[in-house]
């Protein structure tokens, strides 16, 4: 009997150990994304294309911190990837360039959590290097002769644009209306049109092909990011701890040397 009595507590002290180290263990790998955080496998990223040059560093340097990870990244405008989302895209994180677009999501009870925003863009005038127009402002966009390209009105960048254009009692006709921000950016760069309202960190990463003008109404059209896990992620630990990553000091070094501005 006594016999029998040992081993029924001896087995019940393992099994509220195990249950002790999964605890302990799965916390910080969710939270923190750091080196021995115990994090693997596959994790699809759906991020903004204002995000590329960012997030294809930070994804390197997660899978650094956490051997055996690897990151894949879908980017594209906001809109297009929440459309995806909520049509079943398979995805473990999804990054926007705007809060409207991250609802969209959330709305569909497609998010694990709440959003957090990590950080915020402004836009700039992209012209070509040299700014052979001599640009300024909004109002030169205007000049006859002036080709300008613009995101379309459901993107992030799109919005932020007409909300400036507004502000500045601007009215402009497009010559192009693009699906994300890099698009629209490759128009200037490519030579075919003299002018695009885009970030200033997309024009800050093609400053050797371009200016950036700044001008006062971007300053009333800030766009902020958020960032959550997807509720229907493979790889939910692996997720949590690259979000965790995107927020910590390690990150935000990153996306604050690209030009993104602290939420």
């Amino acid at each position: 009997m006594n016999t029998r009595l040992a081993l029924v507590v001896a087995a019940a002290l393992l099994v509220a150990g195990c249950g002790s180290s999964t605890d302990n263990g799965s916390t910080p790998a969710s939270n923190t994304g750091t080196p021995g955080a115990g994090v693997t496998g596959k994790i699809n990223v759906f991020a903004a294309a204002s995000l590329t040059g960012t997030f294809g560093q930070i994804g390197k340097d997660f899978e650094t911190a956490n051997p055996g990870t690897t990151v894949t990244f879908n980017f594209a405008g906001s809109s297009a990837l929440a459309t995806q989302i909520n049509q079943g895209a398979p995805a473990d994180v999804f990054a926007s360039a705007a809060p409207a677009n991250m609802k969209t999501v959330t709305d569909k009870g497609n998010a694990d959590g709440d959003p957090t925003t990590f950080v915020k863009n402004q836009l700039v005038i992209a012209v070509p290097k040299g700014n052979p127009k001599g640009i300024k402002g909004l109002a030169d966009l205007t000049r006859p002769g002036v080709k300008v390209a613009l995101c379309a009105a459901q993107v992030p960048c799109g919005a932020a644009a007409n909300k400036a254009l507004t502000a500045a009692n601007v009215k402009l006709t497009p010559v192009t209306l693009e699906q994300d921000v890099k698009s629209a950016l490759s128009k200037v760069t490519l030579g075919s049109v003299d002018a695009a309202l885009v970030y200033r960190t997309d024009a800050r990463a093609d400053a050797k092909d371009v200016d950036g003008i700044e001008f006062p109404e971007s300053a009333g059209a800030i766009n902020e990011y958020p960032i959550v896990v997807l509720k229907n992620t493979q790889n939910k630990p692996a997720a949590q701890a690259f979000v965790a990553y995107v927020l910590s000091d390690k990150g935000k070094a990153v996306l604050s040397e690209a030009g993104f501005q602290a939420p």
